[in-house]
């Protein structure tokens, strides 16, 4: 499995970006997911979609993220609106399989900063 996230720059407050991530390799039943790591923080869960396209959002996201999922591309977007200055972080695609073959993957990551 293969995630390769890109979208990543510069931004100011109120602003919106997309970041998106090429998946390859993955199994069906795979749930692609958004996470973050902010200065000094620890990785926290941003937003997830199913293979089955259930979506799930962190709180502090709800309402300004959106993801989504291109199953004939394997792609997993997400569009972000109204952004802050506490959204700076280096944002990660992972691919998630809990039936046999069990795994998780990380992708490499893509950072951008929202200044103020």
């Amino acid at each position: 499995v293969q995630l390769q996230a890109s979208g990543g720059g510069l931004v100011q407050a109120g602003g919106s970006l997309r970041l998106s991530c090429a998946a390859s390799g993955i199994w069906g039943a795979t749930t692609l997911a958004w996470y973050r790591q902010g200065p000094g923080k620890q990785r926290e869960f941003i937003a997830s979609v199913t293979s089955g396209g259930i979506t799930k959002y962190a709180d502090s996201v709800e309402g300004r993220f959106t993801v989504s999922r291109h199953n004939g591309k394997n792609t997993l977007d997400l569009v972000m609106h109204s952004l802050q200055p506490e959204d700076t972080a280096v944002y990660y695609c992972n691919a998630r399989r809990s039936v046999t073959p069990v795994y998780t993957h990380w992708g490499q990551g893509t950072k951008f900063t929202v200044s103020s």
